[in-house]
């Protein structure tokens, strides 16, 4: 009897009670398989923006795409001189002054009429002889005639010792007297845009030719893409200089000059017979892009106010 009472005790299932707890079960599983998709969610989201970021980073710092503005095309031939004045740097305060020839005025200038195409043409034969001697194992080669120093491998040798008299068979005096004009006329043409007394203006050094191509740099004297600022990095130079012996888009790409002025970076591209001169100071703070394909040849011409620091035209030993 006692069993008979309990069972009679025993309640009927209600039937809303079992439906609330499936419903509640279906209800934990649904907000458990949301809880699991929304983190999912939230950790490819997260992975989405590092990568992204990651993938930004690498393509500002890979890319020559921050040049916002052409200042110069190789298309456009310049009937005249053009000049883009800037404030002189304070840092002129911190070096001797040299009256007649320290900048007054400070800025940069782009012209086509001082060298012509022919005579640049020349003038890349020169560095072509002069740089098959040689050459670095990176992507930056340079020939310097007065100096003689010239890019060999990883390492620098002089010209003048290494090949003896065999360097007459290379070049001759009408090469070096060629030098000499290009050399007047751009002098003279920095003298004229900065108001300089020219004879206070002397040559300096390192002047010289420069072949880049896209090879991968092996030394730091490979690295010619640094920003950077002349009279920072050679002391002597109150005034440089570029002779472009090579075009840009045909003979090679990438390898433009960009003056970095924040925001307003301005570049010049390369075009034979151009040159492109310019205060030395911070107030033109600088780099080139690395060649992508092809050889870009140019050639420094660097000037300065001190005697002191003053080189000669090279000669024939």
């Amino acid at each position: 009897m006692p069993l008979q009472l309990r069972r009679g005790n025993v309640k009927p299932p209600d039937n809303n009670s079992v439906e609330k707890k499936i419903k509640r079960g279906n209800a934990q599983r649904q907000g458990s398989w949301f809880r699991r998709l929304r983190g999912w969610l939230l950790l490819g989201l997260l992975l989405g923006l590092l990568l992204l970021s990651a993938g930004l980073a690498w393509f500002y710092s890979n890319s020559d795409d921050d040049i916002t503005e052409v200042w110069v095309r190789q298309s456009h031939l310049l009937q005249e001189k053009k000049f883009f004045e800037v404030p002189c740097s304070e840092d002129y305060e911190n070096y001797q002054r040299y009256p007649g020839c320290t900048p007054q005025k400070c800025g940069r200038a782009v012209t086509d009429t001082v060298v012509t195409r022919e005579e640049a043409e020349r003038m890349r034969r020169i560095a072509e002889r002069g740089l098959a001697l040689g050459g670095s194992d990176g992507g930056a080669s340079i020939l310097d005639l007065h100096s003689g120093a010239l890019s060999r491998g990883q390492h620098f040798v002089n010209i003048y010792r290494y090949f003896g008299d065999q360097i007459k068979d290379v070049f001759s005096e009408e090469d070096f007297q060629l030098y000499r004009t290009m050399r007047q006329r751009i002098q003279e043409a920095v003298a004229r845009t900065f108001g300089l007394d020219v004879s206070r203006l002397y040559l300096t050094k390192p002047t010289f030719f420069s072949r880049m191509n896209g090879t991968e740099a092996k030394t730091a004297h490979d690295e010619y893409w640094h920003p950077h600022i002349d009279k920072v990095t050679y002391g002597s130079f109150d005034y440089t200089s570029l002779l472009y012996l090579s075009d840009y888009g045909s003979d090679f790409g990438g390898g433009r000059f960009v003056f970095m002025d924040g925001v307003a970076n301005r570049t010049v591209e390369p075009r034979s017979g151009r040159v492109s001169f310019f205060s030395s100071g911070s107030e033109n703070l600088h780099r080139v892009e690395k060649v992508r394909w092809g050889t870009r040849f140019a050639i420094t011409v660097s000037f300065t106010c001190d005697p002191a620091h003053a080189i000669t035209d090279p000669a024939l030993p």
